[in-house]
């Protein structure tokens, strides 16, 4: 009798050791994804940004490291494709060595549909691939000013060209195997151009089929690998009905496609003036949804308490949906990391405007990773 009871006494503490250990866990793991997105360095800077991985990702708790890589690779699928002095796959290496030693998740991003240039500039799928831009009777101008007549913000390939896919199947999987990623990130974010009216192709095709489409394709090509696909939010969502606009939502009627792609599709939310409560709109639709600033101190702060209450009010079927924070700082790695140390002033070249010299990413990043850290102790 007397070992039944001291057996009984283990298997007792033995329970409420396992769930104060699952209480822990549950705790520090408020935010599923605390991430960090940020153009791959060049070459000449891989050493200091491995040493801000080590010394600034790590310690706030960065798990998370969205790189935005396009064409910075040196691809041997199609060479013609990297970026002159573009990374090497030892360069990577050092940066897959660092995320890994700090238990960070790698996700490469290549631009897919839109942002097929910038400026006045096609990118180098268009100026390899003419063949696969969706508006070539579009010329790129001399100087490139928004607005214009060809309402150009950013070129896109056509998703149905019939050569496509084995060129952009070729460079996703060789950029996930250099990043040793579990994950691909295909942007897909403020497309304007699809399904023209002049394209042989998808003339008179339903936007929202030629979206839902390519995000199936890319989803089931990675999916081959056990790869997830992970995208910008802005398409699935009405413009017009939210008073979004076409920036941060769609006008051309792409938000349809959100009842027909998968639902294991990361969608990574982002709006940078106002807290806008759309986290709540995907997790209805049964997506993982992941809020994501960029250059605006309070807005961030107020969406990383959003995040936290959505998550805490959830219900167990909606909780796990809302993923987590995410810093987006749309500028070069040597850029961020010398704001981040006040090397560089200020985010703007426009010092003159005060407004400008208060908006930047690296004091974002500070106050939601502090903000992330204080919910997380909160909500224990």
């Amino acid at each position: 009798m007397k070992k039944k009871i001291n057996l009984l006494c283990l298997l007792i503490l033995f329970l409420a050791w396992q769930a104060g250990t699952f209480a822990q866990e549950s705790a520090g793991k408020l935010f599923q994804v605390k991430g960090f997105c940020i153009s791959a360095p060049q070459p000449k800077g891989v050493d200091r940004f491995v040493k801000f991985i080590n010394e600034e990702l790590a310690p706030r708790g960065i798990n998370t490291l969205l790189v935005l890589v396009d064409y910075n690779y040196q691809f041997e699928s199609y060479p013609q494709l990297s970026d002159s002095g573009a990374l090497s796959k030892t360069d990577v290496k050092k940066i897959v060595a660092a995320c890994r030693k700090n238990n960070i998740k790698i996700i490469p991003q290549i631009n897919m549909l839109g942002h097929q240039s910038g400026g006045n500039k096609l990118n180098s799928l268009l100026t390899n691939f003419p063949q696969f831009d969706e508006t070539p009777y579009i010329k790129m101008p001399e100087k490139y000013v928004w607005p214009n007549s060809d309402e150009l913000y950013c070129k896109s390939y056509c998703p149905l060209h019939p050569d496509l896919h084995k060129v952009l199947f070729a460079l996703i999987d060789e950029i996930c195997d250099a990043y040793e990623s579990p994950a691909f990130h295909a942007g897909m974010d403020e497309v304007f151009y699809l399904g023209d009216t002049k394209c042989p192709r998808c003339k008179g095709v339903d936007k929202a089929e030629l979206f839902a489409g390519e995000v199936t394709r890319l989803r089931n090509h990675l999916a081959e690998k056990n790869r997830e696909l992970w995208i910008w939010g802005d398409r699935l969502i009405d413009g017009k009905t939210t008073g979004l606009g076409f920036w941060e939502a769609s006008y051309n009627y792409t938000y349809r496609a959100i009842d027909m792609i998968s639902k294991d599709i990361v969608i990574c939310d982002w709006h940078y003036e106002r807290p806008d409560q759309t986290p709540v709109y995907f997790a209805m639709k049964g997506f993982r949804v992941i809020t994501c600033p960029w250059r605006t101190v309070q807005t961030a702060i107020i969406q990383t308490e959003d995040m936290a209450k959505f998550i805490k009010y959830a219900t167990p079927e909606m909780k796990p949906r809302y993923y987590g924070m995410m810093e987006t700082t749309w500028m070069g790695a040597d850029g961020f990391i010398d704001g981040f140390y006040g090397i560089r002033k200020y985010y703007s070249d426009d010092i003159t405007n005060p407004e400008k010299k208060l908006l930047n990413p690296w004091d974002t990043f500070r106050a939601m990773s502090k903000r992330m850290d204080e919910l997380t102790k909160e909500y224990k």
